[in-house]
């Protein structure tokens, strides 16, 4: 549980005083992709990455996929494909290979990151049919990766966890590819959390209300917290959620997302948690 007068963990404190807490914006955003130039590629030992470069959809670019592939992986695997996070407006997969690669030689999986469109230049639905079609693709190509179709799991955190979310429910409806599991991480799923005038603490650290506002906006290409949006993009706004894959969901007291992922739906919505 939260201490009111010391919120944070104390074994996190001493990386929490160098978080920024300042709110995005366009300018921000081209900066902070240009130093993403800078980001090193970790290693993960053992595991070995490379860039593969796949069809886009539909009268769109093509697509880069970085696949981690662990040593002495059984033919037929599971794979997962991963999602990064940046509030639909920044981020590259290099920043998730120790987690990738973490994913891959515990599980004994392939595991693909996709580099898809960012907004504001590509609002929705560009982002999520870059990984419909990351996903597609490894769905088609489960012979030639060694994977079994049949076990494809979707993942992401931050916006990549509301992109995941989002995907197995565009997949669920287009009936193609049935996902058999979601993984998401402290995700970015409702844009109706920017109405909120009291966020009860939390988004006090790197991703505060108003860069919320900000990446939403970017993405919905409207203002956000509206009446309605448009069907995929807002994955909490889906009351049908009946053949979804089960999904795991995790995320912090502090975590600006917080309510919306543990959000519960009432009696008569069936119950159970939104995701």
């Amino acid at each position: 549980m939260r201490n009111p007068s010391h919120p944070v963990h104390p074994e996190l404190r001493s990386s929490v005083r160098w978080a920024f807490r300042i709110s995005f914006n366009r300018f921000l955003i081209s900066l902070i992709r240009h130093l993403s130039i800078l980001i090193r590629p970790r290693s993960t030992e053992g595991v070995t990455i490379e860039n593969v470069w796949i069809p886009g959809p539909p009268g769109a670019p093509n697509i880069r996929v970085r696949k981690y592939e662990p040593p002495q992986r059984a033919p037929g695997s599971a794979a997962l494909l991963w999602i990064h996070g940046g509030g639909y407006v920044i981020g590259k997969p290099e920043q998730s290979d120790a987690i990738c690669g973490r994913f891959a030689k515990e599980l004994g999986i392939q595991v693909l990151a996709v580099d898809y469109r960012l907004a504001p230049e590509h609002p929705f639905p560009a982002p999520l049919e870059d990984c419909y079609a990351a996903l597609s693709w490894m769905h088609a190509h489960a012979g030639e990766l060694k994977i079994n179709p049949d076990r494809l799991a979707i993942g992401g955190d931050s916006a990549g966890g509301g992109l995941a979310a989002a995907l197995a429910q565009l997949t669920r409806d287009r009936k193609q590819i049935k996902p058999i599991f979601q993984l998401l991480l402290y995700p970015m799923l409702d844009d109706r959390t920017t109405t909120r005038a009291d966020h009860k603490g939390t988004g006090e650290y790197v991703w505060t209300p108003d860069s919320n506002v900000f990446g939403w906006t970017s993405y919905l290409a409207q203002a956000p917290g509206g009446p309605t949006a448009p069907k995929y993009a807002v994955p909490a706004r889906t009351e049908d959620l009946t053949g979804l894959p089960p999904a795991w969901v995790g995320t912090g007291t502090l975590d600006l997302f917080y309510e919306e992922n543990v959000r519960v739906r009432p009696p008569s919505a069936g119950g159970g948690r939104s995701l």
